[in-house]
């Protein structure tokens, strides 16, 4: 299975679980509480955030607190389905790093994924 940014669906991202470490894009697992329970290689190296840090935390309290905000988390708690891409700058360590993100929710998904590519930032 090959997995891409764009075309990677919740349910490809839940049968996988074992090849999320090897992609060269961010991926964040969280439930509806956002507490994070997946968290990728990808994305703990570009982030600089070791993985036992961030699983359990508060996506949007703890972690990015720089996405709880009308476009990224407030999206996941009023929209029924998300699938969407959006131009995005992450707030690291006050260095604006423009990114894409991706936003994946079903109704019937108790895991929300957040994706990031840092594609746009080169």
């Amino acid at each position: 299975m090959n997995l891409t940014f764009e075309e990677t669906s919740i349910q490809a991202l839940l049968s996988a679980p074992d090849q999320l470490d090897a992609l060269n894009f961010g991926i964040i697992g969280f439930n509806e509480d956002s507490e994070v329970l997946i968290y990728n290689t990808f994305e703990a190296k570009s982030a600089a955030l070791r993985q036992e840090r961030v699983l359990g935390k508060n996506l949007f309290l703890e972690i990015a607190p720089c996405m709880n905000n009308a476009m990224v988390a407030h999206r996941f708690e009023n929209e029924t389905a998300l699938d969407v891409i959006i131009s995005y700058v992450l707030a690291l360590r006050m260095r604006p790093i423009p990114v894409r993100l991706r936003l994946l929710k079903e109704s019937d998904a108790s895991t929300r994924f957040l994706l990031v590519d840092r594609a746009a930032s080169k």
